[in-house]
């Protein structure tokens, strides 16, 4: 390139300009002024929330719902003794169709009949209809 500094030679050597009422802006201030700007707010948080995986609900086979009813009628007798259980259950998602499994372990306080509910001593709530599994 072929500058023309000509053009330029009477302001070329005047010192630059330091306001004496503003502050001068420190290098990561002006820094910030020229750092990408996200246009479309929350589009990284829609693209993680699309990518994030769930899975289907499994429909459990007679058979199996039969020895899970055994388990919780042995945990019914037991309730006075608040007897500690490890229980796997389906949490729906609630944003997307699906959901995960999630294992827990606890000392069950009761079983609430009206809402369908084991309530474990640390206050968690497991929905009845969502266990698959017992121990």
């Amino acid at each position: 390139m072929n500058y023309n500094y000509e053009k330029y030679k009477d302001i070329i050597n005047i010192s630059h300009h330091v306001s004496k009422k503003h502050p001068q802006m420190s290098i990561y201030a002006r820094a910030a002024q020229f750092a990408p700007f996200a246009a479309l707010n929350g589009y990284e948080e829609e693209i993680k929330e699309t990518a994030r995986q769930t899975i289907k609900r499994k429909s459990l086979d007679e058979e199996f719902k039969k020895c899970l009813d055994i388990k919780f009628q042995e945990i019914r007798k037991q309730i006075g003794s608040k007897p500690k259980v490890t229980v796997t259950f389906f949490l729906p998602d609630l944003i997307k169709d699906g959901g995960e499994y999630v294992t827990v372990t606890g000392n069950i306080k009761k079983i609430d009949e009206y809402r369908h509910l084991i309530i474990l001593e640390d206050k968690r709530e497991i929905p009845i209809e969502e266990i698959s599994q017992i121990e």
